[in-house]
């Protein structure tokens, strides 16, 4: 099981491969996998918003799950994450003990989102996943979600201690710095393109949907940043930025499908509706950009 200490790094929330029938391309997804592994990340995020966790069945959770275990045996073993979180806390409750059952090392839980409930709900739906028994990451993303949670709610869910550190992606460097000051349990930068701001205000690394390409680029820049080698860590963002921004022009995962189809890590850029394909402005920005 994944510990707070060890929740640091380049984590990716890997996309899901479909064939074009709709279904599970669980081939592409194990290869892709492995890529990822051997480019140097720290950790997989499986069935996160990424990975289209909306459009995903209960089932082909637990299918993705052991097609990421599975490759790990001819790589090497890494944390892996599992999205578990849903509006209904029971459903939660439910997804993470499954979770464990199957081998998640610890599971990412974002607020409940649609239903809005109070700050006091919000901390009781993370209080009831303790006896579960999985390590779990708080994922803060208001913009989805439709809640913003409150300085205190945080600092009070993260000091339970089931909790090991949250998934910040509230878009400003607000929370991460004050929960680096006070002394927190980690934060990883959900927002791409805060990533090298939110190092530089304590984060231990990032969950980031860009990483599924250009990985181990990413993987540099947060080496280059943990050993004070700071101006190679801002070179590197600086040449990552027009590309991270590309990747958000369209809904995500669409244009990282794409690009990830292009270059044949993945047989196809089919999506689940309400997901579609990219523009094709936007696929001839891509196709110009250098991706290494």
């Amino acid at each position: 099981m994944l510990k707070s200490h060890e929740l640091r790094g380049i984590f990716v929330p890997i996309v899901t491969p479909f064939e074009a029938n709709g279904e599970l391309d669980l081939e592409s997804f194990g290869t892709f996998a492995q890529h990822l592994i051997t480019e140097g990340i720290h950790g997989l995020v499986v069935n996160g918003t990424t990975g289209e966790s909306p459009a995903i069945e209960s089932n082909e959770v637990l299918m993705l799950l052991a097609a990421a275990r599975k490759a790990m045996e001819s790589t090497r073993r890494i944390p892996i994450v599992l999205g578990t979180g849903t509006n209904s806390t029971a459903s939660t409750l439910k997804r993470t003990e499954q979770a464990g059952l199957h081998g998640a090392d610890a599971a990412l839980v974002v607020v409940p989102y649609y239903n809005r409930p109070s700050q006091q709900g919000i901390i009781e739906h993370f209080r009831s996943l303790a006896d579960v028994g999985l390590p779990v990451i708080l994922y803060d993303i208001p913009h989805r979600t439709g809640v913003v949670l409150e300085l205190d709610t945080v600092r009070t869910i993260m000091e339970m201690d089931h909790m090991i550190g949250l998934k910040d992606s509230t878009g400003s460097i607000k929370l991460v710095t004050e929960l680096s000051r006070i002394g927190s349990k980690p934060v990883l930068c959900g927002d791409d393109e805060l990533f090298y701001a939110s190092l530089c205000c304590g984060a231990q690394g990032g969950m980031l949907a860009s990483a599924n390409v250009a990985t181990n680029r990413f993987v540099r820049l947060y080496q280059h940043q943990m050993e004070d080698q700071t101006q190679e860590a801002r070179h590197m963002f600086d040449d990552l930025l027009p590309l991270i921004r590309l990747l958000f022009t369209e809904p995500n995962p669409a244009p990282l499908k794409w690009l990830l189809a292009q270059q044949q890590q993945i047989k196809s850029d089919e999506l689940r509706l309400p997901m579609t394909r990219i523009s094709s402005q936007l696929q001839q920005q891509l196709a110009s950009i250098q991706v290494r």
